[in-house]
């Protein structure tokens, strides 16, 4: 994994977008090297197309989801969200390259290799996913427990990351009960730096369910780590891995004394300005959107266009939060607060489309022009489930310290929520988020939103 501006990437998915954008770049070059000859005065012409072309097909990429990790993703998944790519990507690149002047020798074959260029990036992205994984990015893991918390280490790793192998686990001294498979345990009296050497292990990672004195050989863990085997603690590995912080193993000591959770007042005052020119321009490209969907709410149903609803933000102070009506206005008419559930009743006709959209969110962002929210954040719960959902899940209030946001990371990582486990799943990214947050996740986040949107993904 490369942490970039705080947050975790997978560090074949940087390799993967790098050689990507490289060949794409190559080939548009060679269509000018090749054919015409005069480079230099081609390039001097095209060459931020040809750069604002990568940077599309990375935009694209991220939102599409092309590069997403994770052994259940079929050739048929991949190939669909290439098709989805291909999609925006062949017109992108036919327009972006139709801007070129028009003196510009045959510019419709530049259009047109552009194009194929594109398909062929495509094409490779999903050879190698499925077909070309090569043996050296394998990545070799030993697990040190046998307990609950490594059985659940295991699982994580083998559903989130098809290029892990785990070679074994290796029983605590203070351990009586092994939850793991007896055998993929290593009954082995090497210490622990001889037995990783002689495995080839590359990480290590402590789940050791019990962790009383004398569990933890520090100094046999510190030698691998000298002898070049990275070792991680439970947290970090979820964190680094799922992109969560797991309430159920982490400590207070742990967030205290980690990096992270920095609200300094240069973050706060970037944000701000992100938050306040990225709505403006949403609010002007969605406005055709919120007046149409504000007439054919008017027309399906009767009530108000917008509905407003209290919602909690940062550090606990209320306030009103904006969206479509996408309900009857007896919603709840005997006055308790309720989730929203798979196909609810209560959700009108129009209400269904914009819901599965997100287009009901849109009106969020005079929240966000007002400073109650932000364009990235913990989304906002209402009071009763905020004192509820405090009182039951450790830390939940820490998520107050940011402004709530109009989507999140919880929300491109998770499902809709409608109970307190839900709610306990979505705090653990919401915590990841706040101990983490940069303008690169909140890029990493509004590029997948979209990708949310476009599947309709998690809606209710």
């Amino acid at each position: 994994m490369i942490r970039i501006f705080s947050h975790y990437v997978h560090r074949q998915t940087v390799l993967q977008v790098s050689s990507d954008c490289a060949l794409l770049v190559l080939m548009l070059v060679a269509v000018f090297i090749v054919p015409f000859g005069h480079a230099v005065d081609l390039l001097s012409v095209a060459g931020p197309h040809v750069l604002s072309l990568a940077a599309g097909m990375v935009v694209i990429s991220a939102a599409t989801g092309i590069y997403q990790r994770g052994p259940h993703l079929t050739p048929v998944q991949t190939c669909a969200r290439a098709v989805a790519m291909l999609v925006i990507a062949l017109p992108l690149a036919w327009l972006t390259f139709g801007l070129l002047p028009e003196a510009t020798p045959d510019r419709h074959v530049v259009q047109v290799a552009a194009m194929a260029g594109v398909a062929a990036v495509v094409a490779r992205r999903v050879y190698v996913t499925h077909w070309g994984a090569r043996e050296r990015d394998r990545v070799r893991v030993m697990i040190f427990g046998s307990g609950t918390a490594a059985h659940i280490v295991a699982q994580t790793l083998e559903s989130s990351d098809p290029s892990i192998e785990i070679v074994g686990f290796v029983p605590g001294p203070n351990e009586k009960e092994a939850a793991v498979d007896e055998s993929r345990i290593l009954n082995s009296e090497l210490p622990l730096p001889a037995l990783a050497k002689q495995l080839g292990v590359d990480e290590i990672i402590v789940a050791l369910t019990e962790r009383r004195s004398g569990s933890m050989p520090l100094r046999q863990l510190l030698d691998c780590k000298l002898f070049g085997v990275k070792v991680y603690d439970l947290s970090t590995h979820f964190e680094k891995r799922l992109g969560q912080i797991r309430i159920d193993f982490v400590n207070a000591g742990w967030l205290i004394f980690g990096e992270g959770f920095n609200q300094g007042a240069l973050r706060t005052a970037i944000k701000r300005l992100f938050d306040i020119l990225f709505s403006t321009l949403l609010i002007v490209l969605a406005t055709p959107v919120m007046l149409l969907t504000a007439l054919v709410i008017k027309l399906d149903s009767r009530g108000p266009v917008f509905y407003s609803q209290e919602r909690v933000g940062l550090g606990g102070a209320s306030f009103m939060v904006t969206k479509f009506r996408s309900m009857r206005t007896d919603a709840e008419k005997d006055g308790k607060p309720r989730w929203a559930t798979a196909r609810d009743d209560r959700v009108t006709r129009v209400g269904h489309v914009i819901r599965l959209l997100r287009i009901d969110e849109l009106p969020q962002l005079f929240n966000v022009l007002k400073g109650e929210m932000s364009l990235v954040g913990p989304r906002p719960e209402r009071p009763f489930f905020v004192e509820q959902l405090t009182r039951e899940i450790p830390f939940f209030a820490v998520r107050h310290s940011v402004k709530p946001g109009v989507t999140g990371w919880a929300q491109v990582r998770y499902q809709y929520g409608s109970t307190v486990e839900d709610s306990q799943q979505k705090l653990q990214y919401d915590l990841y988020y706040v101990k983490n947050h940069s303008l690169f996740l909140d890029l990493v986040v509004l590029f997948e939103t979209v990708g949310v949107v476009l599947t309709g993904k998690g809606a209710r």
